[in-house]
């Protein structure tokens, strides 16, 4: 076996990843957060969340290389980095950068063909979805929030694989943010003024409800809130920047504006 032999992963789409490609003996802590694949959850010990983690008892595991994402993490990576870890920390925010991800995950741990294998087959799908959504009659506007209070608009991914479903981000400029406070609506009423046919909601492990959306002063004159156009997507099929976007996640949305796209067009 080349490459590093004892991973923690603190977040999940490394660990997805690894299990993927076969390479789960390499794995010897995950996050708390993990729910894919399920037999993760059952073998690996949760040594971290998302903004902590058991420093103790990651070292206790004897790692010799760390997976996290995000800036958010890098107190986690500085602690670890101090204790003589070695990390790596990306911050992909694209849909193009979640695929160059794996590649470069597999490449580190010594599996880079494989990846490269998982990469290709993970574009196919998208094309396939991408080529289905292009033969549908029409395009919905999409609003996708990613937290209620405030109101949080979607990351860059979630807008690319909307488009690639077949459907428009309401907020492409706010998509291009990479960080939630830049993503923040100061006025909610301007996703009424900008009329999605669409409501998707991922807040982000908490379930999202439609009724509360719909609820919303001013929000009933949205044609997604008239004709019940609401829905729930699940936090880890689209919120991590891992596989489970690309397949989960996008498969998810392409049925919701599918089903759209093939209603009658009210009068």
């Amino acid at each position: 076996m080349s490459g590093p032999r004892r991973i923690v992963c603190l977040t999940e789409e490394p660990t997805e990843v690894l299990y993927a490609l076969g390479e789960q003996d390499r794995i010897v802590g995950i996050s708390g957060f993990t729910v894919r694949p399920p037999q993760a959850r059952r073998e690996k010990p949760k040594v971290s969340a998302f903004t902590s983690a058991k420093i103790d008892d990651i070292l206790k595991l004897a790692p010799d290389f760390v997976v996290g994402f995000s800036d958010i993490q890098a107190d986690i990576a500085q602690a670890l980095i101090r204790r003589g870890v070695e990390v790596w920390i990306s911050n992909h925010r694209s849909v193009e950068g979640i695929l160059d991800y794996v590649r470069r995950l597999g490449a580190l741990v010594g599996a880079g063909e494989k990846a490269n294998a998982y990469v290709d087959g993970l574009r196919r799908g998208l094309e396939a979805i991408e080529r289905e959504a292009a033969m549908l009659p029409r395009r919905p506007k999409v609003y996708f929030e990613e937290w209620d209070t405030p109101p949080i608009t979607g990351i860059q991914w979630v807008a690319e694989l909307i488009r690639i479903a077949g459907g428009d981000d309401i907020f492409p400029e706010r998509a291009r943010e990479p960080l939630a406070k830049a993503r923040i609506l100061e006025d909610p009423h301007e996703v009424v003024r900008r009329a999605p046919d669409i409501i998707l909601g991922s807040w982000c492990g908490k379930r999202f409800r439609p009724e509360k959306v719909a609820a919303r002063p001013g929000w009933e004159a949205i044609p997604a809130v008239r004709d019940g156009q609401l829905f729930e997507i699940k936090s880890p099929r689209i919120l991590q920047p891992g596989p489970a976007a690309l397949t989960d996640g996008v498969a998810d949305i392409a049925r919701i504006v599918r089903n759209w796209a093939r209603r009658p067009v009210p009068a």
